[in-house]
C-alpha cells in the first residue's frame, strides 16, 4: 500500500504558513511510505531530529478497488471508507529544506508520522463534502476542519493522482490539513473526532 497526502488544500491554512489565501494550481502532492503508517492506537514518539513537530490533522480515505486515469465523474466508486488522521511534520526541518530549495520529504515521510484512526464506511455518514472533524489535545480542541472548505475535493483529488500513479486498495489518502496547526509535546493525549464519532485516540512519548 501507499500512503497519498495533498498539501496547502485549504486556504486559511495556506495563509497561517505562507501569509496569503491562494489555491494552487494544482493539487500539491507528496507521498509517504508504508513505514510511516501508525495506527491502533500505538504511541507517537517524537522524532530527536526536530524541536518543532507539529500536527496536521486531516480526512483520510481508504481506495478500495484498483483503478487508473479515473474520471472525477466516477472516483466516489474509488472508497468506501474515511478516518482522521495526523500528518505529522518536523516543521523546523522542513522550513530549512524549503529554504534551501531541496524536497521535504525527510520532514513529512518519516517513520510513524502518518497517524491514522478507525475507519467509518461512507454510507454512514453526511457527503464526502460535507463532514465535519476535529482534533482534541488533553480535552481541549486544538484543531477543527470542514471538507467543504477544501480547494481541491476528495474526488477531484482521486482523478488527478490517478493520472500519475495507479490507485490500488487499501491506498490511503491524505486530503490536506485546515487551519489551526501547532506543536505537540511529550506526555500529551490526542483524540480525532469525526461528526460526532471518536476515530482516533493516541498518547505522544
Amino acid at each position: 500500500m501507499k500512503i497519498l497526502a495533498v498539501g496547502m488544500n485549504y486556504a486559511e491554512h495556506n495563509k497561517e504558513l505562507d501569509g496569503t489565501l491562494y489555491k494552487p494550481e494544482e493539487p500539491v502532492i507528496f507521498i509517504k511510505p508504508d513505514s510511516a503508517l501508525l495506527k491502533d492506537s500505538k504511541p507517537f514518539f517524537i522524532p530527536d531530529f526536530t524541536q518543532r513537530c507539529e500536527y496536521e490533522t486531516e480526512l483520510v480515505v481508504r481506495i478500495c478497488r484498483l483503478g487508473k486515469n479515473i474520471a472525477e465523474r466516477f472516483a466516489h466508486r474509488y472508497y468506501d471508507a474515511v478516518t482522521v488522521g495526523i500528518d505529522f511534520t518536523a516543521r523546523d526541518l522542513q522550513q530549512r529544506l524549503r529554504a534551501e530549495g531541496k524536497p521535504w520529504e525527510l520532514s513529512k515521510a518519516f517513520d510513524n508520522s502518518a497517524v491514522i484512526g478507525d475507519f467509518v464506511p461512507v454510507n454512514e455518514l453526511p457527503a464526502i463534502q460535507n463532514l465535519n472533524f476535529h482534533l482534541d489535545i488533553d480535552g481541549s480542541t486544538v484543531q477543527r476542519g470542514y471538507t467543504g472548505d477544501m480547494l481541491y475535493t476528495v474526488d477531484q483529488i482521486i482523478a488527478y493522482v490517478s493520472r500519475f500513479f495507479t490507485l490500488k486498495i487499501g491506498d490511503l489518502i491524505f486530503t490536506g490539513t485546515p487551519v489551526g496547526v501547532g506543536p505537540v509535546a511529550i506526555d500529551q493525549h490526542l483524540d480525532g473526532f469525526l461528526e460526532d464519532r471518536k476515530v482516533l485516540s493516541f498518547n505522544v512519548k
